[in-house]
């Protein structure tokens, strides 16, 4: 799968790989890094995503803390603008990633009751003087 089939797809599965108590992937990070492979930049991805650059590096950095190889490479900015992007391994996780969630829905969805509608509260309505 490409990276940008990575957006996200209603679902009522999602799939987290942990590394002990960290999330390693979950569907945010994979859109994330399905956003920097797309523009090969951290702040543009963030920017994309409606997320502040922080929030983006700090996932970035849980990323690559999670997985060895580091999955994502980023040169500094500067004259010559830096950049970003997936490694191999980043492209490769990436990719099982996606299959993995989508052997999941295969597999589970069957099994899944229908999620009915949430109820909408009705207010009463005003009494007439």
């Amino acid at each position: 799968m490409t990276p940008s089939a990575t957006r996200r797809r209603p679902s009522d599965i999602r799939v987290r790989i942990l590394r002990g108590s960290e999330i390693a992937m979950g569907p945010g990070k994979a859109e994330l890094l399905a956003a920097i492979a797309a523009t090969g930049s951290i702040s543009a991805a963030a920017r994309e995503m409606r997320m502040s650059y922080r929030r983006a590096w700090l996932l970035v950095q849980t990323i690559n803390a999670c997985f060895t190889p580091p999955l994502v490479e980023a040169e500094k900015g500067g004259r010559a603008g830096g950049g970003a992007h997936l490694t191999a391994a980043g492209l490769e996780v990436l990719e099982r990633y996606e299959a993995t969630v989508q052997f999941a829905i295969e597999q589970f969805t069957p099994f899944l009751a229908v999620r009915k509608p949430p109820a909408t509260a009705t207010r009463p309505k005003p009494r007439a003087r």
